[in-house]
């Protein structure tokens, strides 16, 4: 009897140490700004983040006055105001946005390949960001991450 309670308990402390690591894993992952997933704009941010946080069960990640990040299984979704007065016609209010890993380069190559780069770079302590279409005018926000080891 004392073999199989050893053998249980043992299971179970490697369980809660895995399912720790796991976790910790996650928070790291989730501890800085989105790389991957979409942006919406809308001056309505926390009425649409409710939809997405109800009826795809996402969760706020962080919430400021001028948007909301919501994640789910590491899919991140920004609800963002708008920079500019949105057009009605020929203009979707949702933006990929896609982390490279130079954005000069990047944005030389959408041109090549028959998209377009768009003026304009802006630039926060962690990514600094541009605008690209593609071969079909989509939007898309480019982040190049910034390395703090290089100063």
């Amino acid at each position: 009897m004392f073999k199989v309670f050893k053998t249980i308990a043992i299971a179970y402390m490697l369980f809660a140490l895995s399912f720790s690591v796991v976790a910790a894993n996650k928070e790291i992952k989730m501890s800085g700004p989105a790389q991957n997933g979409v942006l919406i704009y809308s001056s309505k941010l926390n009425y649409l983040a409710e939809f997405y946080e109800q009826l795809f069960g996402m969760r706020v990640t962080k919430e400021t006055r001028d948007f909301i990040s919501l994640d789910k299984d590491g899919f991140s979704l920004i609800i963002h105001v708008p920079p500019f007065e949105l057009p009605q016609e020929s203009f979707s209010p949702i933006k990929l946005f896609l982390s490279v890993q130079n954005m000069d380069e990047t944005r030389k190559e959408a041109v090549r390949m028959g998209g377009e780069a768009f003026e304009g770079e802006w630039k926060n302590p962690i990514f600094k960001v541009s605008n690209i279409a593609d071969r079909e005018g989509n939007h898309i926000q480019i982040r190049e991450f910034i390395d703090a080891s290089k100063g």
